[in-house]
């Protein structure tokens, strides 16, 4: 049991805060012993031409705001292509897509997922990279000028952009989601700087062209597979967070485990399908980023927590030692605090001191439901998207 005990709490400080230590202790490292590289981007006449694909399923509403929003992205005169694949669509999108200027609409009457989608457009595409974007985000004036400048560098295959969340006092999903995201972005950051991104975000990315692989349709995680492929061939997925996206936070609740149900079975099948990049004498510091960063986090983390809090109660009733007695009441006023975020998740006024606990199990909670649903054969590549807030 105190085996049990101790392993369950070094992975699981390993997994949520060790790594990120170990990458901040090697950048300080790294400071000290070596000048900094930067890129710096393409000469004026040399920035390539670019394609930025939206896939989007019954996204009138988004959409117009969407395009209003591309045309005032800053970049060279004629080097910038909007393409909108609208497959399956039934609220007219398509039809006043094509009466717009300066956007190319792809439409299929059925609905085949958004990696059928995204397949479909890629083949047809020409230009030398190619950026992906959500229709329900928005992006800075720079964002473009950002996401391309690491393409510079021969090493780069993609260039993983930054999400951030629409922050209001008065959604409790934000609070949770919007610490998350800081926390992974810091991370994403370290990892960059060490080697690559493990897995770029759909909300903004963007690839050379010739290194798309195609992605099977009943594919969960596109963005995470495509990044990744692109990472397995040697290929750097660089990070700048100041090509930004931004998005509006889960309606709710109930809204935010739909869309982290279906993230944590990605996760699983995207483990599944990766299996060589467990591989660290081939693969290397991939290896060691994507099991630290992802694998651990998708498949020990819930299992941790429970074993831990399992142990520590059998220790904690027939040892001496007081550690095993703080350990458990420290567990216990954290899930208290959780308890506590859960109860409160409608108040109008939140309390970081509960939401954060509350949003971490219920992360790990989505882990496990997501892992179930997976076992289970329910995952499909075609979803019913999560309501956010107006």
């Amino acid at each position: 049991m105190q085996t049990l005990f101790f392993s369950s709490f070094i992975l699981l400080f390993y997994t949520y805060l060790g790594y990120g230590l170990l990458l901040w202790l090697w950048l300080k490292w790294k400071k000290i012993s070596s000048p900094p590289s930067a890129h710096t981007g393409f000469a004026r006449e040399e920035w390539p031409e670019v394609t930025l694909v939206v896939a989007a399923y019954n996204e009138g509403q988004c959409l117009r705001e969407k395009v209003a929003n591309t045309r005032q992205l800053l970049y060279p005169s004629g080097k910038l292509n909007l393409v909108v694949v609208t497959d399956g669509s039934t609220d007219g999108s398509p039809e006043w897509l094509s009466q717009m200027e300066g956007v190319q609409v792809m439409h299929e009457p059925q609905r085949k997922g958004k990696v059928a989608a995204i397949n479909r457009a890629m083949a047809a595409m020409s230009s030398e990279i190619v950026v992906f974007s959500d229709a329900n985000t928005l992006l800075p004036p720079n964002a473009l000028y950002r996401l391309i400048a690491p393409f510079s560098n021969a090493e780069v295959g993609a260039v993983a952009g930054e999400k951030r969340v629409m922050t209001d006092s008065h959604s409790q999903a934000v609070g949770g989601e919007g610490l998350y995201w800081k926390y992974e972005s810091a991370l994403k950051r370290m990892d960059a700087a060490f080697h690559t991104v493990v897995g770029a975000a759909g909300e903004l990315f963007a690839i050379r062209r010739k290194l798309f692989k195609p992605t099977p349709t009943d594919t969960i995680l596109d963005d995470f597979m495509i990044s990744m492929h692109i990472a397995a061939l040697g290929y750097k997925v660089a990070y700048d967070p100041e090509a930004y996206a931004m998005e509006k936070p889960s309606l709710n609740m109930t809204e935010e485990l739909k869309r982290k149900i279906r993230i944590s079975a990605g996760g699983i099948q995207s483990i599944s399908r990766l299996l060589p990049l467990l591989n660290p004498f081939r693969f290397g510091k991939l290896s060691f980023q994507y099991i630290s960063h992802r694998v651990l986090r998708w498949t020990l983390g819930p299992i941790c927590l429970l074993l831990l809090w399992l142990s520590n109660v059998f220790l904690a009733l027939n040892e001496a030692a007081a550690v095993y007695q703080l350990s458990l009441f420290m567990q216990l006023f954290f899930y208290g605090l959780a308890l506590a975020g859960y109860l409160n998740r409608s108040a109008k006024v939140n309390i970081k001191g509960f939401y954060v606990p509350y949003y971490f199990v219920f992360m790990n909670w989505a882990l496990v439901l997501g892992m179930l649903r997976f076992a289970n054969g329910q995952s499909t590549a075609i979803w019913e998207k999560a309501q956010r807030m107006n």
